[in-house]
């Protein structure tokens, strides 16, 4: 070890600073996640390590197709709501920041989530509804975020959710202000050449190529959310791949949680899954500082 290596290092432990855990940024957490209370999700967050939280809307609940006539409101997991998040994050200030949300094809959607975004939302998220990726009403949704300044967080589910995977590099192209971020297990599943777009948990070795990977490599505003099972299951179905994965997206990917235990540790809880799993994975200490704090306080805007 150089001299002044062990003189910091020396110094961190006189102080204590050596026992401080890494700060950790939780881009995708939900108020009222399946009935869970605002203490239990606080208490979740601070056992899982989460330095900052950002609390994903859903959007006003609504009988519509873009709603499945009413069964995917509340993000299809009983997640609260605009108002919800923003007094919840304003109760926890020092640890919880908020996103803006809406059904897009609503009328006077984009009227609220800038309201939200003007109150200090710090993104557009968690799109969850059935609607055309590139449909008109979602793309004043783009517009709204390239006049704002803020990402737009997209939930990709084949057939459910977001339709039109195959098309999105238009938008991409279309909005190069708009920093996009893809979620869940039409997102996830394509990082897969071969990918059966009907199953939602692939399994086995990834051949690469996927379309999920050319969208990270071809686009500097596309970025991907670890998040909730999807997430995880990209990472662990081959491990040789996911490696070479976080290391080539090392600045485009962003740890989430999205699970809706209160234990914030252990086998039940899939965000502390990913953390160990992201520590065990990337190449190096700094790749896992980018994954899980540098990337979202970066491209979120975090202060």
């Amino acid at each position: 070890m150089q001299r002044r290596d062990f003189l910091l290092a020396t110094g961190a432990a006189v102080l204590g600073l050596a026992d401080i855990p890494d700060p950790i940024v939780d881009i995708h957490q939900h108020a009222g996640y399946q009935g869970r209370s605002d203490d239990a999700l606080v208490a979740h967050q601070r056992a899982m390590g989460a330095t900052t939280t950002v609390l994903l809307p859903a959007g006003r609940p609504v009988v519509r197709p873009s709603t499945h006539d009413g069964a995917s409101n509340g993000l299809e997991a009983k997640c609260l709501g605009n108002e919800s998040c923003y007094r919840l994050a304003r109760a926890n200030r020092r640890g919880f920041r908020f996103g803006a949300n809406d059904v897009p094809d609503l009328p006077g959607a984009s009227q609220e989530i800038e309201r939200y975004l003007r109150r200090g939302a710090v993104i557009i998220a968690e799109q969850k509804f059935g609607v055309e990726c590139d449909s008109p009403d979602m793309q004043r949704l783009y517009a709204l975020a390239a006049d704002h300044r803020v990402p737009v967080l997209m939930h990709w589910q084949f057939e459910r959710f977001n339709y039109g995977f195959e098309r999105f590099h238009t938008m991409l192209a279309k909005f190069p202000r708009v920093n996009f971020i893809g979620h869940a297990q039409t997102w996830w599943g394509n990082i897969d050449r071969n990918h059966d777009q009907k199953v939602m948990y692939p399994k086995g070795p990834v051949t690469p190529g996927g379309l999920t990977d050319r969208y990270l490599s071809d686009y500097e505003n596309m970025f991907g959310d670890l998040s909730a099972q999807s997430g995880q299951n990209a990472l662990t179905r081959d491990e040789d791949f996911a490696r070479d994965f976080l290391a080539r997206h090392r600045h485009k990917l962003l740890f989430g949680s999205d699970c809706t235990d209160t234990a914030g540790a252990g086998p039940g809880c899939i965000g502390a899954q990913t953390i160990a799993v992201v520590r065990r994975l990337a190449p190096s200490r700094a790749i896992e500082r980018s994954l899980l704090h540098d990337n979202a306080q970066r491209l979120l805007r975090l202060k």
